[in-house]
């Protein structure tokens, strides 16, 4: 039953490390930007959040890995689509390691982790992912709207779900 927990820790563990690490390498690939300069102090703030659980069960804490030597994504886009991808995989794994876990205070922690990611990751960097993609793609987005809140007058070049380019 211990062993079964060590793994479970130590499965959520590296993959909070792995998050921060890959959301610091953009961060330093593109400069404190949001939600990435946010999000990155967030996985460490998770990272706290398992390790006392260590520490109850008298489970050694693996080594913190060190980062991996990985190329920086080439645009904000991609980093957006990388860190959506990644928060999806997060929630998969909570749901993964909760299932049979027996231990209330893991189940809560697990639980705050996933929802964190589910309510306030995932969200933040699929409007960036969004964001990125407008801006790559001109004309689209927007759906009308003046400026400083006014109304606009609708003639964006988008069409439904469509986009034209000129």
């Amino acid at each position: 039953m211990q062993k079964q927990l060590e793994t479970k820790l130590n499965r959520a563990l590296m993959d909070e490390y792995h998050a921060r690490n890959t959301y610091r390498k953009i961060v330093d690939t593109f400069g404190s930007v949001r939600p990435f300069s946010n999000i990155v102090e967030a996985e460490q703030a998770h990272i706290n959040f398992l390790l006392p659980l260590y520490e109850k069960y008298s489970i050694p804490v693996p080594p913190e890995p060190s980062p991996p030597e990985t190329v920086p994504p080439t645009s904000m886009k991609e980093a957006c689509r990388i860190a959506v991808q990644a928060e999806e995989e997060n929630i998969s794994l909570y749901d993964d390691l909760l299932e049979g876990t027996k231990e209330s205070d893991v189940i809560e922690v697990f639980r705050q982790l996933q929802a964190a990611s589910r309510d306030h990751h995932l969200p933040a960097f699929r409007r960036c992912l969004e964001r990125e993609t407008n801006r790559t793609n001109p004309g689209c987005g927007g759906n009308g709207q003046g400026r400083a809140g006014r109304r606009g007058k609708g003639r964006g070049n988008c069409r439904g779900h469509k986009c034209r380019f000129n």
